[in-house]
Order: C-alpha cells, then sequence, then structure tokens
C-alpha cells in the first residue's frame, strides 16, 4: 500500500557528510510523519530524526546540530543530511512514514535499509 525507496547511503571519512533520501508512493491520501531510524549491529534500532507534517522534528541527542531532516509534501520525499559524521553514525538507516490511506485506515511503512559507514 506504501512503499519507500531509500537512497544515498555510503562510506565516507569522519567529518564527511551524506544526504540520504526517502520518497513514499501508493495509496496516500496524507503523510503524518517521515523519519529515520538507524540499526548499528549488536545495538538496538534508534529514532535518529523525524518531521511532522507541520514541520516539527525530533532529533536523536547525538545528531543535534550535526543531523537535518526536511521534507518535501508535494513530493513525498524526506531528506536527512548529516554532517560531521562520526565513527559511532554507522549504521543501518531505515526511513519510516506513518502515512493517512485513501481508505481513511493509518499506516506505518519501512524502507528497506541504506548502509552509512563513517570510516578512515
Amino acid at each position: 500500500q506504501v512503499q519507500l525507496v531509500e537512497s544515498g547511503g555510503g562510506l565516507v571519512q569522519p567529518g564527511g557528510s551524506l544526504r540520504l533520501s526517502c520518497a513514499a508512493s501508493g495509496s496516500i491520501s496524507m503523510i503524518y510523519t517521515m523519519g529515520w531510524y538507524r540499526q548499528a549491529p549488536g545495538k538496538q534500532r534508534e529514532l535518529v530524526a523525524e518531521i511532522m507534517r507541520g514541520g516539527t522534528t525530533n532529533y536523536h541527542d547525538s545528531v543535534k546540530g550535526r543531523f537535518t531532516i526536511s521534507r518535501d509534501n508535494a513530493k513525498n520525499t524526506v531528506y536527512l543530511q548529516m554532517n560531521g559524521l562520526k565513527p559511532e553514525d554507522t549504521a543501518v538507516y531505515y526511513c519510516y512514514s506513518r502515512v493517512l490511506l485513501f481508505t481513511a485506515q493509518d499506516f506505518t511503512s519501512w524502507g528497506q535499509g541504506t548502509q552509512v559507514t563513517v570510516s578512515s
């Protein structure tokens, strides 16, 4: 019903930058929230950043001041600009969305994940 396609992961040196993108498609009437979680080996998945329809954002404390989340409502796309990357940011990053379907049901979906590796 809702598909998320992520792009932008890769290998970067400490201090470098990456930009992740995630586009949602499907039977979407309205998107409430889009965001990113990440999961490092041996650790639990954690919220990195999310953005509500009105523009309110939430960030994990460890990324505040370095990462910026934004969205293009017309394109149903969310972006995560990651600057000042650190080795501890290495993880698989998952996009998620919570939407209202045309059937008037709420629906949460996840992307397939994109690897971000920060290493010299």
